[in-house]
């Protein structure tokens, strides 16, 4: 049986990344992230039986190693985002805050997601998930990492390597924090 991983499944892993150690339950994470309970827990089966999620100490946890492999190697071959028409939302990639400082903006209109109440017009481009935009309003370190993974989705290569080397950074810390009980 052929598995079929979906960008929804590394946007719910991201979420928990970016929420550390703490309980969650498939009904708040999709409150969280604009999806359904059911939606969310898909995503984590998938997630599991990718090897990118493991399942321990009554929780299911994002395996760092392995979705630092996928991120780093092959999210932009799997997940290639759409760029449309100039547009309103919020900024992502090289454009984010969590790359602003390390990136020279190059003068053409910034990647955003899509959405009406966005603050900045540029170059649509595609989330991985259609409420990301919505739900980083809401969660700093969450949109930090999509915007990362973002850059590694489409930038040049000195970007994905700026971005891969922060991605790595974050979940090593994930990693290497001790769960909450």
């Amino acid at each position: 049986m052929i598995m079929v991983l979906k960008p929804q499944d590394i946007y719910v892993l991201l979420k928990l990344v970016a929420a550390g150690h703490e309980p969650w339950s498939y009904s708040r994470l999709g409150l969280d992230l604009g999806m359904s309970a059911s939606e969310v827990h898909g995503a984590v089966k998938r997630a599991l039986r990718a090897g990118l999620a493991v399942q321990g100490d009554n929780a299911v946890r994002p395996n760092v190693r392995t979705l630092a492999e996928f991120l780093l190697h092959g999210i932009q071959y799997v997940f290639v985002p759409e760029r449309g028409e100039l547009t309103r939302g919020t900024p992502t990639a090289h454009a984010a805050p969590v790359m602003l400082e390390k990136i020279m903006a190059d003068g053409e209109p910034p990647p955003v997601w899509p959405h009406v109440e966005g603050d900045v017009r540029g170059i649509g481009f595609s989330p991985l998930h259609k409420s990301a935009p919505v739900a980083a309003r809401h969660d700093a370190a969450f949109y930090d990492l999509l915007a990362l993974v973002d850059v590694v989705r489409a930038g040049q290569a000195r970007e994905r390597a700026i971005a891969g080397k922060e991605l790595q950074r974050r979940l090593k810390s994930y990693g290497n924090a001790k769960p909450k009980h």
